[in-house]
């Protein structure tokens, strides 16, 4: 009796196809997975800025901010301070150049169904000497609201700010230092710019 087994060639061909069939899989889901990487890498939140608050009793002189004043009495001082974006787009620019800092100041509260606001005014200052900005609201009022009738619906808890809001150029070398009357808040978020521009004709 014999026995057709047939050629090796062409087995050892069909484990040769699934050998390359496996390799092109796997640097398929490299690739794959570095991209991820690189496009986690380049995304930024507001939740990555640092923030630091001092008052006058707690008040701690850091290496980037030392040159701007303590707070005084009543007085809180924010710091924020962004991460740095090392990614270049072709042109060489860098991304820190697509984003804006939002920032708005107020209190939360419990508000019923009107809408409502808060006094005060945010002024921007020089640092004698430096030429850093840095931001002070020295009184913070109640506000005007709506007055509908609310009946019995139930308050919830809301922001309520004062007028108006800051756009500020991210700076991941200089911290941006804000002071603040005790009980005032700050609340930020990031604005990104799409890379390219549009023209007119």
């Amino acid at each position: 009796m014999s026995w057709n087994l047939g050629s090796p060639t062409p087995l050892f061909k069909r484990r040769s196809g699934t050998k390359s069939l496996l390799a092109a899989t796997c640097a398929v889901i490299a690739l794959s997975t570095l991209q991820i990487h690189a496009a986690q890498a380049s995304e930024i939140h507001a939740s990555d800025i640092r923030i630091e608050r001092f008052t006058p009793d707690d008040y701690q002189a850091l290496e980037t901010t030392k040159m701007f004043p303590p707070p005084t009495a009543g007085m809180v001082q924010y710091i924020l301070t962004m991460p740095p974006l090392t990614a270049e787009r072709k042109d060489g620019t860098r991304e820190e150049q697509d984003l804006q800092l939002q920032v708005q100041i107020g209190q939360t509260q419990m508000v019923d169904c009107n809408k409502h606001g808060l006094t005060g005014e945010l002024k921007e200052h020089t640092l004698s000497g430096w030429g850093y900005s840095y931001y002070r609201l020295d009184a913070l009022g109640a506000g005007i609201s709506t007055q509908m009738a609310c009946f019995d619906q139930a308050k919830k808890q809301a922001f309520v700010r004062i007028p108006g809001e800051l756009r500020l150029g991210y700076d991941s070398r200089m911290p941006k230092v804000f002071y603040l009357p005790e009980g005032a808040e700050i609340r930020f978020r990031l604005w990104q710019a799409e890379p390219d521009f549009s023209y007119s004709k």
